[in-house]
Order: C-alpha cells, then structure tokens, then sequence
C-alpha cells in the first residue's frame, strides 16, 4: 500500500477548501482545478462505491522501474466514477475478468494482492 492513499476501509484523496474540489491521489500544495486559487488542501476520505466508467485489460507486464510476478499475468482495470466526489478513480479489479464488467456496474473499494505479493486496494463486486 502507498502511504496515505488507504485507511484500511476507504481511499484518501484531498479536498480543496476553496472550490471543495476532490482529487486522488491526495496531494499538497495547490488546487489541480486551474480555475481556482486555493492552496489550502485537506484529506479526504473517499466513497468506497462507485460506477465502472471505463475498463480494460493490461496484457502487457508494466516497464521498468515496476516489478510483475513472472511468468506475467493479465490483470483487470477499472476506471470507476465516484458521484459524490464527481471524480474517477483507475484501479485494478479483483476477481473479475473483462468479460464480466459493463459500464455502469456497482464496483467496491476492496483490497487483494497483487502477482508479485504487495497487498493493494482493488474494485471488486460489493459484498
């Protein structure tokens, strides 16, 4: 896990005090929103649903520096969309294959380990 991005029950973005804009991953130092002048950012714990937005497959190991389990094995990605913060958050799914996805499906904030061993959050089907 990336310190500061999970809690154990919830991602962790930033917040902007000024516009109340949500990004992830959290982040300091000014507002992303180029319309805004805020500088004040304050963490902000993320909904553990969302939509599927988008998906793919990653048929490909990633390049160095990134570490893949070898022999490589696809994995599932999701681009899930989060209303209430109106933001889209890409992350790998558990237990699901393309195949199993649509646009629109319910996905949960859950966590798995990935080929190579590290536990992560993941999106999986809501329990």
């Amino acid at each position: 896990m990336i310190p500061g991005w999970f809690d154990g029950t919830h991602l962790i973005g930033t917040r902007c005090t000024t516009c109340q804009a949500v990004f992830f991953p959290p982040h300091q130092g000014f507002c992303r929103d180029p319309r805004c002048e805020g500088e004040e950012l304050v963490p902000q714990r993320l909904s553990r649903r969302g939509t599927v937005w988008s998906y793919t497959n990653a048929c490909y190991p990633p390049p160095a520096p990134f570490l893949a389990a070898e022999p490589y094995e696809p994995v599932t990605l999701a681009a899930v969309e989060l209303a209430r913060e109106r933001i889209v958050v890409l992350g790998q799914v558990k237990d699901l294959a393309v195949e199993d996805l649509r646009v629109g499906m319910e996905l949960e904030l859950t966590e798995g380990t990935l080929a190579d061993g590290p536990r992560v959050w993941m999106w999986g089907l809501p329990r």
